[in-house]
C-alpha cells in the first residue's frame, strides 16, 4: 500500500460526513501497521467524535508504532471535544501523513509543529487538492466567515423554467427532480426568493430526517405563515429576510412564532445578498444552496455571491421569447463579458442532464 492508496481510502471515508458535520469539515482516517490497516473513522457528525479518535479508539493499543494517515490536519484547540493532536501523541503513533493544514488559525500549522516537537514524524501533502475539493465549504467559511453558495436551476435547453403565465411543473423528470432534492442533504440552508413561494409554495424539505435551514427573500414580508416551508418542520429552522419596508407588526407575528425575521440593508431596492449572506455564516450556516427564482440567481451572480452552479437540463425546447429565463438581471453588452463556468462536470440523469461548475 502506498501513501496516496491510503490516504484515497481517507477520503472516501471523509465523504461519508457530507452534509452531515456542517460547520465542522469531512474528515477520514486510516491507521496502518505492519502494511496492514488497523483502523478506520470519519467524523460521522457535528459534535460527534473526530476521524482520529474513532480510529485510535477502534486501534487501542495496537496504534503504538503505527502509521497515521488523516485528511485534515489534526485539531489543535478545545472545540465540542479536546484536541486530537493531544489523543495522537499519546496514543504512540509514530508517524502522521496529512493531506492538508487545517485553514481554521486555531490550529492551522500549530498541531504538525507540535506532533514534530514530540517526536513523531509527520508528511504532509498527499492527495491535498483532493481534500481541499473535499471541504471546499469548511475552507471558505472558516477563511471568509461567508457561506459556500450553489446556485441551482432547472431548465429547458432554450433556457426557460416556466411558461409565459407561469406554469413551469414539470420542466425535468421525476428521476432529476429526485436526485435534485437528495442535493440537499449536503447542504445547511436552501434559499428562494418570495415569488418562487407565491408562485409554486413548495415544501423545500431535504430527505429524511435532516433539518436544513429555509431562507426567504421577501423584502415586503407578503409570504403567509400557512406557506408550506413551514410545515414538516420546527420555526426556528425558518429564516425571513426583510428590510425596513416590512411591516413591524407582521415582523413580531413571525418573530413569536419562533422564525428568524432578519432585518436586512437594501441595495439597488433590493436585499443587500452580501450582507445577509454574512449574516447567515454568523449563525453557524457554512454552505447555502440557491434555488431561486431567476431573479435572485441574477441578483447574486451579479454581487458575485455564487461559488459554483448546478443546471438541470431538460430536453425540450419552449420557443417562446416571452417565456421566463433561468437567469434573469445580467445584462450583458458584449458576449466576451458574459459569466463564465469553469472545471465543468456533466452527467445524464435519464433524458436529462446535470451540469455543474465554478464561477
Amino acid at each position: 500500500m502506498t501513501d496516496r492508496d491510503c490516504m484515497q481510502l481517507a477520503l472516501e471515508l471523509a465523504s461519508r460526513g457530507r452534509g452531515k458535520t456542517s460547520p465542522n469539515p469531512m474528515v477520514g482516517a486510516v491507521l496502518v501497521k505492519d502494511q496492514r490497516i488497523i483502523a478506520k473513522g470519519f467524523h460521522q457528525k457535528f459534535g460527534g467524535p473526530h476521524a482520529e479518535i474513532m480510529a485510535l479508539k477502534k486501534a487501542g493499543i495496537k496504534a503504538k508504532g503505527a502509521t497515521l494517515y488523516v485528511t485534515l490536519e489534526p485539531c489543535f484547540h478545545y472545540g465540542k471535544t479536546p484536541p486530537c493532536v493531544d489523543a495522537i501523541i499519546k496514543s504512540g503513533v509514530k508517524k502522521v501523513v496529512v493531506a492538508m493544514k487545517d485553514p481554521n488559525p486555531l490550529t492551522k500549522g500549530k498541531s504538525i509543529f507540535k506532533l514534530r516537537r514530540f517526536g513523531i514524524g509527520v508528511k504532509m501533502g498527499i492527495l491535498e487538492k483532493e481534500s481541499a475539493l473535499l471541504n471546499e465549504s469548511f475552507i471558505k467559511f472558516i477563511t471568509k466567515k461567508m457561506p459556500f453558495v450553489i446556485a441551482k436551476t432547472a431548465q429547458t435547453l432554450d433556457g426557460k423554467i416556466a411558461t409565459e403565465k407561469g406554469q413551469s411543473q414539470w420542466i425535468t423528470s421525476f428521476k432529476t427532480r429526485q436526485f435534485s432534492k437528495i442535493l440537499r442533504n449536503e447542504f445547511d440552508a436552501v434559499l428562494v426568493g418570495i415569488n418562487t413561494v407565491l408562485l409554486d409554495n413548495p415544501y423545500l424539505n431535504a430527505v429524511g430526517r435532516k433539518k436544513i435551514k429555509k431562507v426567504v427573500l421577501d423584502s415586503s414580508l407578503q409570504i403567509s405563515s400557512e406557506a408550506n416551508l413551514f410545515k414538516s418542520t420546527h420555526p426556528t429552522n425558518c429564516i425571513i429576510a426583510v428590510t425596513k419596508k416590512a411591516d413591524e407588526k407582521k415582523i413580531e407575528h413571525f418573530r413569536k412564532k419562533g422564525v428568524d425575521v432578519i432585518i436586512c440593508p437594501s441595495k439597488n431596492k433590493q436585499i443587500s445578498l452580501k450582507w445577509l449572506l454574512r449574516k447567515l455564516a454568523s449563525k453557524g450556516i457554512a454552505n447555502l444552496l440557491i434555488e431561486g427564482g431567476a431573479k435572485v440567481i441574477g441578483s447574486a451572480l451579479k454581487e458575485k455571491c455564487v461559488d459554483k452552479m448546478r443546471i438541470f437540463i431538460a430536453p425540450k425546447i419552449m420557443g417562446d421569447q416571452a417565456a421566463m429565463s433561468s437567469i434573469q438581471g445580467i445584462r450583458v453588452s458584449h458576449v466576451s463579458k458574459a459569466i463564465r463556468l469553469k472545471d465543468i462536470y456533466c452527467k445524464k440523469i435519464g433524458q436529462d442532464l446535470f451540469l455543474e461548475g465554478y464561477l
